[in-house]
């Protein structure tokens, strides 16, 4: 019986030894591996094993925790799998956080080791000298031969096999400091039971599929849903240091991938640039990901030729909600119906179960006597904010959503991303909808800000395509337009031309970071009035 990450990796080593598990495209402009390289799953086998030997003789086992940081390198794949063999948990880190936030990432896990590559060495090398208990780096690019000993003794409770810790993930941190999600194996292997199953256009073969995901290592996406899934079946992760428009469709031809992930901009993108000569040469199946615009999902489709599933998930539920199987829903915002042994429920803000097509907040727990089953363990640290979110028994996942009387879910839009102007709830995300389908328009994200008479208006902040100015003309242009699609109070009332919607490593949109803290929206040189336009008759 499987019962680990480490054990459903080694089964797939075992059976297959030369079945490739990780194939890297190459890349001219990535500094690590250019030309590329691919790995299979007994050569894998064989670095973790030998790294996992090094960790022991270190003195390193249950109970430690060690902070990853190298990006979209292999080494990532063979420090995880070697930690988790001999019991020990990852706590991988995002490359570009700050020195203050690195040292918050490492301290508040209190990681016993660091193990890093790239160009953030210096960086790490001067947080961890100053906390109070130095941690030791590793630059495994120095190819040492042997590891430091632990600078802490285990902090971890070291459960046995399913139920230990194996990752420290922390979230994006919108929000206050990130949360550190403690993922256990039963959860890692959760994940990759409910992908793999998921049926439908998700049609995964064994030993026969390569998923192309462009995401960043430290993800749960990458971490735990995609690298469970793949070595439950046997399969390949293709993996790029980032997502590049200009190479997408050469690196999917030129590696043979069957199936992709997508996030945030990434269809907008790939459906506004250039044609390619590769984009027609692919043996993609189907992409999973979720935020796309149905306006965008429709034209990606048409040209493209395969499917865009929309999916539903979070790094604390672990399992996913997905649209894939018949009778899906082409329109709206569908991510499909929910499946064993997940359950939902819709619920008003004192959490009232609400009838169908009614928007509410999404809880969902797993059925049975433990409805935490296969989620995360909890918020390190931070007991109370743990209950706080599982309060009643169900996990409150923030998201608002409506159900079909057929049990189709719609995403309307994040809880905190809810506009209420004059009493009316708008979701952002139908506003950007309707905005993108313009052909002046690149990328668009709409957020709320303060208005006298309304309580909150409604702001379009647009990037524009090349050839597009960024004049009145333009606002009145796109307000004009979206009249097709958008009942007139929920046009912009203002719009911004910016220069690049920021996003997070994961693709998804930083709304917060668009302009600088302290300065309002309203009064920025690049933002145009459109308010009367809400006002005109017709």
């Amino acid at each position: 019986m499987v019962n680990t990450v480490f054990e459903q990796f080694f089964v797939a080593a075992e059976a297959s030894p030369n079945l490739p598990f990780l194939c890297y495209p190459a890349s001219q402009d990535r500094g690590y591996l250019p030309e590329g390289r691919e790995y299979s799953y007994g050569e894998g086998l064989e670095t973790v094993d030998r790294l996992a030997g090094k960790y022991e003789s270190a003195g390193y086992g249950p109970g430690h925790r060690v902070a990853m940081l190298f990006g979209n390198r292999p080494d990532h794949f063979w420090h995880l799998l070697a930690l988790n063999k001999i019991g020990a948990s990852a706590v991988p880190l995002n490359p570009v956080y700050l020195n203050h936030e690195l040292h918050y990432g490492i301290e508040f896990a209190e990681c016993a080791l660091v193990v890093a590559a790239g160009s953030r060495l210096n960086d790490l090398r001067e947080v961890c000298l100053g906390m109070d208990v130095p941690v030791p780096i590793v630059d495994v690019d120095n190819a040492l031969e042997d590891l430091p000993v632990p600078c802490r003794a285990p902090g971890g409770a070291p459960d046995l096999a399913g139920d230990r810790e194996a990752l420290i993930i922390y979230t994006s941190g919108t929000t206050g400091r990130p949360k550190g999600c403690i993922i256990s194996n039963t959860s890692c292997l959760a994940a990759g039971e409910s992908y793999g199953t998921a049926g439908g256009l998700i049609n995964f073969e064994i030993g026969k599929e390569r998923l192309y995901i462009p995401l960043p290592t430290f993800h749960m996406n990458v971490s735990v849903y995609t690298l469970n899934t793949m070595t439950r079946l046997q399969n390949c992760i293709v993996l790029q240091d980032r997502f590049r428009a200009s190479t997408w469709w050469f690196d999917i031809v030129s590696t043979g991938t069957t199936c992709v992930h997508y996030m945030g901009l990434i269809p907008p993108l790939l459906v506004k640039s250039e044609k390619s000569e590769y984009e027609t040469r692919h043996k993609v199946k189907f992409g999973q990901g979720a935020g796309v615009d149905p306006v965008v999902r429709e034209a990606f489709e048409n040209r493209f030729g395969f499917p865009l599933i929309e999916a539903w998930g979070m790094t604390e539920t672990s399992r996913a909600i997905q649209n894939s199987r018949e009778p899906r829903d082409p329109d709206g915002r569908a991510f499909g119906r929910v499946r064993p042994p997940l359950e939902i429920r819709i619920v008003d803000d004192e959490d009232n179960p609400l009838p169908p097509e009614v928007p509410g907040e999404l809880l969902v727990r797993c059925q049975g006597p433990d409805p935490r089953h296969g989620f995360f363990s909890g918020y390190l640290k931070q007991q109370e904010e743990t209950e706080k979110a599982w309060r009643n028994g169900w996990f409150h996942t923030g998201d608002i959503v409506r159900q079909r009387k057929d049990g189709m879910l719609y995403f309307v839009d994040r809880k905190k991303n809810i506009i209420r102007r004059s009493g009316e709830n708008i979701a952002a995300a139908e506003v950007e909808e309707a905005l993108i389908e313009n052909p002046n328009v690149k990328s668009v994200a709409v957020l709320a800000v303060p208005d006298e008479f309304h309580d909150e208006e409604i702001m379009a902040c647009i990037v524009l395509m090349p050839n597009a100015e960024a004049t009145t003309e333009m606002a009145t242009s796109i307000c004009e337009r979206a009249q097709g699609r958008l009942i007139r109070y929920k046009l912009p009332g203002w719009i911004s031309f910016v220069d690049e919607i920021p996003v997070t490593s994961t693709q998804k949109v930083q709304k917060g970071s668009i302009f600088p803290d302290g300065v309002d929206p309203r009064e920025d040189p690049r933002t145009v009035d459109t308010r009367h336009l809400k006002l005109k008759k017709g």
